[in-house]
């Protein structure tokens, strides 16, 4: 079960891309715009309606919101953009971005962006999300938890992430120098094997989904039990034996 057969693998029990993006912009704190105005940082300023607009809220001194209102052409072109960072310290911690290219419109003082097209580029490559699919799916049920979880297990269950590496084959372990969680979703749990010059991902997928806290707590006890009739991987041997010495 998440043997990993190398860091381009496909993995399997996943998030769709377009429940992706709406996890990743339900968990960024931040948001950048391109606009005839330039490029601009908003934090903690965006929102999704249900109908799949990004609705912005803007200082009044805004420049964005300058372009929006005196628009010659009608709704002006912009581009938003959301990096996905990793909550625990990893090499290379950006594990997605996401383009949305659309129009932005002034809607009740704040700005409501109609995106036209949506862009998700992660490690396995970038691909395309229809506005109607992004519009009708839901950010995973633990975006809003995973940062506080994963901390939590980078810190304080780090004999947990190293009993979990028994789930993983020998050759994704390889050279292994150190194993830290990456990601959670409601799918399966994701570890970074960092290696001297390189590292990669390997997805642990839970038996059944997980939509609520305590339903994760009960699939990573069932990975663990798992883990714990396998043994210790030889690549974790070698590296403790080289620690200890």
């Amino acid at each position: 079960m998440g043997d990993g057969q190398g860091d381009g693998q496909t993995w399997t029990a996943a998030p769709a891309a377009a429940e992706r993006a709406r996890s990743v912009i339900a968990a960024a704190w931040s948001c950048a715009v391109t606009a005839e105005s330039g490029r601009e940082e908003f934090v903690g300023a965006h929102s999704v309606a249900d109908d799949g607009r990004v609705l912005l809220r803007v200082a009044r001194d805004s420049r964005l919101l300058a372009t929006a209102v005196c628009a010659p052409r009608g709704e002006p072109s912009a581009v938003l953009e959301f990096a996905d960072v990793a909550p625990v310290p990893v090499r290379d911690r950006i594990r997605a971005r996401l383009w949305l290219a659309g129009r932005l419109a002034v809607e009740e003082g704040r700005l409501a962006f109609e995106p036209a097209r949506l862009v998700l580029r992660q490690s396995s490559g970038a691909v395309v999300i229809g506005r109607a699919e992004f519009a009708a799916a839901a950010p995973d049920p633990l975006a809003a938890a995973e940062a506080r979880l994963l901390t939590h297990l980078a810190d304080c269950h780090g004999d947990a992430v190293e009993r979990l590496t028994r789930l993983v084959g020998p050759a994704s372990l390889h050279g292994a120098v150190r194993v830290r969680p990456l990601a959670v979703d409601r799918h399966g749990l994701t570890l970074r094997v960092e290696r001297a010059r390189a590292h990669g991902d390997v997805r642990l997928p839970f038996h059944r989904p997980a939509d609520d806290l305590a339903q994760l707590s009960e699939r990573v006890h069932v990975l663990l039990g798992q883990a714990g009739a396998a043994a210790r991987p030889r690549a974790l041997h070698r590296q403790r034996a080289e620690g200890d010495g």
